[in-house]
């Protein structure tokens, strides 16, 4: 008999199901300076809740300045253009 709603707890501890070399090399990689792992999609298949991750690296601090810079000149442009609508 399947269990009702009032007893699932969503933070309970889960098991993840990949292999012990699997799971060695996404330790060992994330281990390495500036890799992060990073969940893409979540989805239930039945019973299941499956979790597709990949491993990323961080930006660098120039490239920071320059996602600030385009935000800011974006931010400026529609200021601009929302004044000469008036």
């Amino acid at each position: 008999m399947a269990k009702s709603v009032k007893d699932y707890n969503p933070t309970r501890d889960r098991q993840l199901l990949l292999h012990k070399k699997e799971l060695e090399s996404l330790v060992g990689k994330k281990q390495q300076a500036g890799l992060t792992l990073i969940p893409l999609k979540i989805y239930t298949n039945h019973s299941f809740i499956k979790l597709e991750f990949a491993l990323a690296r961080g930006k660098k601090k120039f490239d920071k300045r320059e996602t600030i810079k385009k935000r800011e000149l974006e931010r400026n442009l529609r200021t601009l253009t929302k004044r000469q609508a008036r």
